[in-house]
């Protein structure tokens, strides 16, 4: 489901989240997302970010239209969430280091068309990510958030207990190495190594439970086979990529989902712990620019 320029008026009650905030706040779909107005993410107060922050716990990716902000005022907004990182392996803005700059279009496809978790693959992830559309196509190149927690919570029990005590290895270069050299390569392999991090993490806000496993960036379980029982030979490695490949396929189910059309100056701000989000690429070769400001989170337990 898209979110509209208008509300739906099918069913006010249900779409309009009606608590006292300083804004107007519309949701998206019963699962995830919602939509605020009256907001200028250039000039943000006090009480609009806290609540801002508990709308962003609730409803798990927050929109925003018409925010015509400097790259500048893009970065102390989101800084307002917590402390910025600056990203190794992506290009960035020539005047503010914490922007990562997606250019995409002529003769250069988009490549982050698969479920992700931004920067899994640090020993602290990201708390979150805040993305402003400098340019966009007409139409095309959409991006879909997924709510993992909805995903975790509807896992069958049975699933639940097998993965409750395994841990994933997350890995940037399988991902961001395809394109290095190999000095390049080995340098970003020596500072950032694999990170293994637990299959279902508990929120630290809001005490959720997340399925934290993403095709992007997750490559296998590190401790498969010890939690599981051996059966004979290699059997337990086909059964550990049964499972891992059943578990991404978690993201990619239309009912824990929100799909948002772009238009130039809309902002999407979302939390990295509780979600993943797939980045449509189906508007090659039109041009696609987006700036990206993510926010560094803590370790997950």
């Amino acid at each position: 489901m898209r979110t509209s320029d208008t509300k739906d008026t099918k069913d006010t009650k249900n779409a309009e989240d009606t608590r006292a905030w300083p804004f107007t706040l519309h949701r998206c779909t019963p699962t995830i997302g919602a939509e605020v107005s009256g907001v200028d993410l250039g000039n943000l107060d006090d009480t609009t970010y806290r609540a801002l922050r508990q709308a962003l716990l609730d409803h798990k990716v927050l929109f925003f239209r018409d925010q015509h902000i400097t790259p500048a005022q893009h970065v102390a907004a989101a800084r307002r969430f917590g402390e910025l990182e600056v990203h190794p392996m992506i290009g960035h803005h020539p005047d503010h280091p914490e922007l990562v700059v997606f250019g995409r279009g002529g003769d250069k496809r988009g490549r982050e068309n698969l479920y992700h978790s931004d920067v899994s693959w640090r020993e602290l992830p990201s708390m979150g990510s805040m993305l402003r559309c400098v340019e966009c196509p007409e139409i095309g190149g959409d991006t879909i958030w997924v709510n993992m927690a909805a995903a975790y919570a509807a896992l069958p029990e049975d699933v639940k207990t097998r993965i409750a005590e395994l841990r994933a290895v997350h890995d940037a270069m399988p991902t961001f190495g395809q394109s290095m050299d190999g000095e390049r390569y080995d340098e970003m392999r020596a500072k950032y190594p694999p990170m293994v991090h637990p299959v279902v993490r508990t929120h630290p806000e809001t005490g959720e439970k997340i399925l934290y496993v993403n095709e992007g960036f997750t490559t296998h379980f590190a401790n498969y086979a010890r939690m599981q029982p051996y059966r004979i030979g290699s059997d337990f490695r086909m059964a550990e990529m049964d499972l891992m490949q059943y578990l991404f396929r978690q993201a990619a189910a239309p009912e824990y989902q929100v799909r948002l059309r772009w238009r130039a100056n809309t902002v999407a701000l979302w939390d990295n712990r509780s979600t993943q989000h797939y980045a449509v690429q189906d508007y090659f070769p039109a041009v696609r620019h987006m700036n990206r400001a993510t926010i560094i989170g803590d370790r997950p337990a």
